[in-house]
């Protein structure tokens, strides 16, 4: 049962519910960040078994969020999901509102119903377009009058040492006596190329060619795309994505099952595998996917870099704690992965 809230609030028992949680990026990162999930919502059932496969102890609820009963976390400090992107991407038609699949009208009925001290939601760089200024407005106005003070900010995954661009179209809302606390802070000064990050994956197992490799792939990777549900397959997505992976040194026409081996010629081109595809989101080592290939990828392709929830999350959790961050200091990464 969630707690009743309080003007200062305890770090270390913040808690929260997630909405449309995936293979748990968010959830993950805002774990770090210090917050105890009181329930995650997840209506696809390979997402929902990766949730329960890594954190037993979650309570999970695979299902539709419209489902759910805001009433029943009233008190929760934190409320945070991310909301489907297809209404808003560029790679789809772009209806908003009249998309089905816009969850956003459903995350507002939670906030009315589970009054949180706190919001996140999370959704692609399209909806920051001048096409959707109007629904932006509208939603802003709703917290508004609900008591909440509102900002949407675009974040880019490299700022925050995740190897590949991802840019984040981000709203968080608090309460007003929280919310004059709350800063974005300052991305970390340091880049995590592709090659840095994968160059462990693709040495473990003896390819002569993993240091060249890793030379070649000395920058931070395009967006990794591909989790759409009417994608064909598990691949780095169109031509145009391929091709900027490519310059990287890597194939993205599908994804491997095991890195190269001592066998495979040093000037081989290689793909990346899951566990490579997973670091380039941000997911450490220990977190798995379940699933078959298709399905394991999508749920990768359509995840939110856990270091940027956790760097959002760790300033949400100082603004209810009560001690607001300088900008200049503001950690907007704990540890590196």
């Amino acid at each position: 049962m969630a707690k009743s809230g309080t003007e200062e609030r305890d770090l270390n028992q913040l808690t929260s519910v997630e909405i449309c949680a995936g293979a748990g990026g968010q959830e993950s990162g805002l774990e770090r960040a210090g917050f105890e999930h009181e329930l995650t919502v997840e209506i696809e059932p390979p997402a929902a078994s990766t949730l329960r496969l890594n954190r037993p102890e979650w309570n999970v609820f695979e299902g539709d969020v419209r489902e759910v009963d805001g009433r029943a976390y009233r008190g929760i400090d934190l409320l945070a999901g991310g909301v489907p992107c297809p209404p808003f991407s560029v790679a789809g038609k772009q209806l908003g509102a009249d998309d089905e699949r816009d969850l956003f009208p459903e995350a507002l009925r939670l906030v009315r119903e589970a009054k949180p001290a706190a919001v996140m939601l999370e959704n692609v760089r399209g909806l920051a377009s001048p096409r959707f200024a109007s629904y932006r407005e509208s939603i802003l106005s709703e917290l508004s009058h609900l008591g909440y003070e509102s900002d949407w900010k675009l974040l880019e995954a490299a700022s925050f040492g995740v190897p590949q661009l991802r840019p984040r179209f981000i709203l968080v809302a608090m309460k007003k006596t929280y919310f004059r606390r709350f800063v974005w802070g300052t991305p970390t000064a340091s880049v995590t190329t592709v090659g840095e990050a994968l160059h462990p994956f693709m040495s473990e197992d003896g390819w002569e060619g993993a240091d060249r490799w890793a030379r070649q792939a000395n920058r931070v990777g395009p967006t990794l795309v591909g989790g759409s549900k009417k994608h064909g397959g598990a691949d780095l997505g169109p031509s145009r994505a391929k091709a900027a992976w490519l310059a990287l040194g890597v194939d993205g026409r599908g994804i491997a099952d095991a890195a190269p081996s001592a066998e495979d010629s040093p000037t081989l081109v290689p793909k990346l595998t899951l566990e490579m595809a997973a670091r380039v989101q941000g997911f450490d080592r220990n977190w798995r996917i379940f699933g078959r290939k298709t399905a394991a990828y999508r749920q990768i392709g359509n995840a939110f870099p856990p270091p940027v929830a956790e760097a959002v999350g760790l300033q949400i959790a100082s603004a209810l704690k009560g001690r607001r961050l300088d900008r200049s200091s503001a950690p907007m990464m704990t540890e590196a992965l």
